[in-house]
């Protein structure tokens, strides 16, 4: 049975009003950072994680990491590593050194205090998609590039999901806002549609700059106050195999030196970036990784640091990208295995390679949060709203995404395996005996509200129902609720001369012309 075009229905009818309907009231979580209490899959052994420790340490000591950022390489040469023009190798000695002065966990705190996000330790976060140039939702019905309304739309739904504890990135690229000013406006837009944790793009230095002093304003905070503690992040990728490029070092430098979180996340895919085989290319992200984080905490010892993985592999019949494969869940959590060894924090990813909100979305993008969930990530990336390997966002999907992180965090909650005498049960078990049922005992009807996780976008009902009630799929009952979302969003508070100081701070950037491109 194929699915019926949304444009059927669109015009409105039984399943278009019904739909509306279903909005009214969305059975959110409360806002929560969760804690995964589980034990982490891990598939080496002791022997295992020393193999691949130390083939990163022979990558790092015989072959060298290529730095193309000048300031990078003097700081190098300053530390005492073997630098040749931009190939720098540097002793395990020393980068065990530098790596054991990051942090194992830290909080970064936005303009909204309450939605404070703790990485590290046993916590998990999620994340909007981020940094697509193309965007597609049912109602368009074809892909199309990204403009600011499409990514102000986004942040509007990274803001009204309570499972989604911070604003990574460009939700969709909006490429109708020239590229020397798009920062301005997006962040711009993030920081009034939004109060939780944003991300500068370490694109050059009026970029990273640009951005931490709107966050800074938007926070009302003196310079020493946005420099005590870390109030916005960045991420990086090495550009695979062995290279780190100019302008996202010099960001992290920048980010680092004022108290700013980094994230280092190599790009490596099996068989094209990196190594075949998936303990070759971990063992290689690890060593593009640690590079990068063992400079930033010579510069600033003690630097909030999250090494991330975005290892899978691609395709071998057309050379793509594949995501939520098999090899990709194993080395997320070899990386966490790795991550835990080091120290620090990890970021690993929600994604997939399916090209619409359709089976194949969701379950490579379920297989890809659950190896977060089983490699102990504290940061997952890309968790609602991803398709087609990052190319593409969609607001159906984002929608489809959060119902799943939902479920995790519900997952989460102690209560389900609670085991006091009242979740035992005995009594209620005796009541009932072998011949009766349990809904209508006591025991459930003080239970029942909040016994079981309750869906928003799932639809449990049987077949005939759900036919009688218009047989709406997923992803039109997902549009339908984005447009709802958007149609009652409200705006977190912001004070009126802040938000004056911001659009102040945009006109002025602007005037000066924002950052330099290349066209």
């Amino acid at each position: 049975m194929s699915q019926p075009s949304p444009k059927r229905r669109r015009s409105g009818g039984r399943a278009a009003n019904t739909a509306k309907r279903q909005t009214a009231g969305i059975n959110q979580m409360p806002w929560r950072v969760p804690v995964n209490t589980d034990r982490p899959t891990e598939p080496l052994d002791e022997g295992g994680v020393q193999a691949i420790h130390d083939g990163a340490m022979r990558v790092l000591e015989e072959i060298g990491i290529e730095f193309l950022n000048e300031e990078a390489i003097a700081l190098f040469k300053q530390a005492g590593c073997t630098v040749d023009g931009t190939n720098v190798k540097m002793g395990r000695d020393w980068v065990m050194e530098m790596i054991g002065q990051a942090p194992a966990q830290f909080d970064i705190i936005p303009r909204n205090p309450d939605k404070t996000i703790t990485l590290g330790g046993g916590h998990i976060l999620f994340g909007n998609v981020s940094s697509p140039p193309n965007y597609y939702d049912l109602e368009i019905g074809k892909k199309v590039a990204g403009n600011r309304k499409q990514c102000a739309d986004l942040l509007r739904l990274t803001q009204y999901f309570n499972c989604i504890h911070f604003a990574g990135g460009y939700p969709v690229e909006p490429v109708d806002v020239h590229a020397s000013v798009r920062h301005l406006d997006v962040v711009f837009d993030k920081m009034t549609l939004t109060d939780k944790v944003g991300h500068a793009y370490s694109l050059g230095k009026e970029r990273v700059e640009d951005v931490m002093e709107m966050v800074r304003i938007a926070g009302g905070l003196s310079d020493e106050d946005f420099e005590a503690a870390p109030r916005m992040y960045t991420n990086i990728n090495s550009t695979s195999p062995l290279k780190h490029d100019v302008p996202m070092i010099d960001g992290c430098l920048r980010c680092v030196r004022r108290g700013q979180a980094v994230v280092v996340t190599p790009f490596t895919l099996a068989g094209a970036m990196a190594p075949v085989t998936m303990s070759g290319a971990v063992t290689l992200s690890i060593a593009e990784a640690l590079s990068a984080i063992a400079l930033f905490q010579y510069v600033r010892p003690g630097a909030p640091c999250v090494i991330g993985t975005f290892t899978s592999n691609v395709d071998m019949k057309s050379g793509a990208p594949a995501f939520g494969t098999p090899e990709y869940m194993r080395a997320t959590q070899m990386t966490g295995q790795m991550a835990r060894f080091y120290g620090l924090p990890m970021r690993s990813s929600g994604v997939c390679a399916a090209n619409v909100p359709d089976g194949q979305a969701m379950w490579e993008t379920s297989n890809s949060l659950w190896a977060a969930v089983q490699s102990g990530t504290n940061m997952v990336y890309h968790a609602a709203g991803w398709l087609e390997g990052g190319l593409i966002a969609s607001p159906e999907k984002f929608i489809m995404d959060c119902e799943v992180l939902q479920m995790i965090q519900r997952y989460m909650e102690p209560a389900i395996s609670a085991t006091s005498p009242g979740d035992i049960a005995i009594d209620a078990i005796k009541e009932v005996g072998p011949n009766g049922h349990f809904f209508g005992i006591e025991h459930t009807q003080e239970r029942y509200e909040s016994a079981f996780y309750s869906p928003f976008v799932s639809d449990w009902r049987n077949f005939e129902a759900w036919e009688v009630a218009g047989g709406t799929w997923t992803a039109e009952r997902a549009h339908h609720m984005f447009k709802d979302i958007i149609a009652n969003f409200e705006e977190p508070p912001m004070d009126a001369a802040i938000r004056s100081e911001l659009e102040d701070f945009v006109a002025r950037r602007k005037a000066e012309g924002g950052a330099p491109t290349d066209f």
